[in-house]
């Protein structure tokens, strides 16, 4: 079982934060709802702590605080899609050197269900919360891009 000794770190850092960029690049895909979707990312953290012993390494990395650091968006240009890209990338690139495949697809899974939790938080357009989709097509566009930065998903 891979625990979070296994890594240095800045290793450690960039696996931990992977999830809350992903959050982070959906709520930037639509105005609007920035309350809900923060929260619903809260709820998707605090949902991942039940099943407690599935996988340690996710029951280690729900127990360390995420960060966004603002100096490696603003050295994107401001960015948040680049840099989650970037993030997401290089996360798989140490869990798959050093994690098993069930705690690299696990953390696939945890990642896609914090981004589709945030997506799912907000109805967007509509009028007064009658009609517009419950995932717009920017929030779409968003999750396909973090599925392509982790990679093949697990196999059912």
């Amino acid at each position: 079982m891979t625990t979070k000794a296994d890594f240095n770190a800045e290793e450690w850092s960039t696996v931990v934060d992977g999830p809350l960029y992903a959050g982070m690049r959906v709520i930037s895909a639509d105005r609007g709802g920035t309350m809900r979707e923060s929260l619903a990312m809260g709820r998707a953290y605090r949902q991942a702590r039940e099943p407690h012993g599935e996988s340690g390494l996710l029951d280690e990395l729900v127990k360390s605080p995420p960060a966004i650091d603002p100096d490696r968006v603003r050295e994107s240009g401001g960015d948040i899609s680049t840099v989650a890209t970037k993030q997401l990338r290089e996360a798989m690139r140490i869990l798959q050197a050093k994690a098993t495949r069930s705690e690299t697809d696990a953390y696939k899974t945890f990642v896609m269900t914090v981004a589709e939790a945030v997506a799912s938080a907000h109805r967007e357009g509509g009028f007064l919360g009658i009609g517009g989709k419950e995932i717009s097509e920017a929030e779409n566009r968003a999750l396909d891009e973090l599925s392509a930065a982790l990679g093949a998903p697990p196999a059912a």
